[in-house]
């Protein structure tokens, strides 16, 4: 009986590490991706992403001077 709650607390201390691991990986990686989105008076939205072109590179540098200035 021992080892069948054994194993099932080795199974849950994986889990909870592999959940951990897993969470750190996308908050890191939704970190790095900054992006600009701008909204219309239609209603509609644009969002662009520093990675598409030289221009919404351009972009998305300004709108991060902006908010480092404006703190």
């Amino acid at each position: 009986m021992a080892k069948g709650k054994l194993g099932r607390m080795f199974f849950g201390l994986v889990l909870s590490a592999g959940s951990a691991v897993g969470l750190t990986y996308l908050l890191r990686r939704m970190r790095r991706q900054a992006r600009v989105e701008l909204y219309f008076d239609d209603g509609s939205m644009l969002a662009i992403n520093s990675k598409t072109s030289e221009l919404s590179a351009r972009l998305t540098s300004m709108a991060d001077d902006l908010l480092r200035n404006a703190m």
